[in-house]
């Protein structure tokens, strides 16, 4: 895990890609009803504009939520570590998910302002078991295996040692 700003950064941007733009892969399958190799190139279009929108989210207000939320739910003197890791991913999700799908109800789906609301709901609900199941399984150890490698153990606890 992170152990400083430049580190967070870095973390932030890796799993905002990969949830991200495994999202947005997912929605456009579900808008079109087929996924071809189009998919994944019409997801780096819109990825431009909702990674920037998830980085600021999760950087600025969403992460600190769900570290503080995951504290309250787990004792770290008493639990399994790695169940304070599913807490963050699963409190992240909990609260990004909704925030990511009001923009892209907003940005991409332009319902009219009298079903806004009922369309929000929905492409949250079809949102979440994706994200929640992709961020547990996939993402999060794929981002924390790759943050592993470009921040190695060692030299994490050296540098926070200086």
């Amino acid at each position: 895990m992170p152990k400083n700003k430049f580190q967070e950064v870095i973390f932030t941007i890796i799993m905002v890609f990969v949830m991200v733009y495994a999202m947005i892969c997912y929605n456009i399958v579900l808008n079109t009803g087929t996924m071809t190799n189009e998919t994944f190139l019409l997801a780096f279009h819109e990825l431009t504009f909702m990674g920037p929108i998830a980085f600021v989210l999760d950087f600025f207000i969403i992460g600190a939520l769900a570290k503080k939320t995951a504290f309250r739910i787990v004792d770290v003197r008493r639990d399994n570590p790695f169940h304070l890791v599913l807490a963050i991913s699963a409190v992240s999700v909990a609260f990004m998910c909704p925030c990511m799908s009001f923009a892209a109800t907003l940005l991409i789906k332009h319902a009219p302002v009298s079903q806004f609301i009922p369309t929000w709901l929905q492409t949250t609900a079809m949102n979440f078991p994706m994200a929640f199941f992709w961020q547990i399984f996939y993402a999060g150890p794929f981002v924390r295996f790759v943050f592993g490698k470009l921040f190695p153990e060692k030299e994490r606890a050296a540098a926070s040692a200086e």
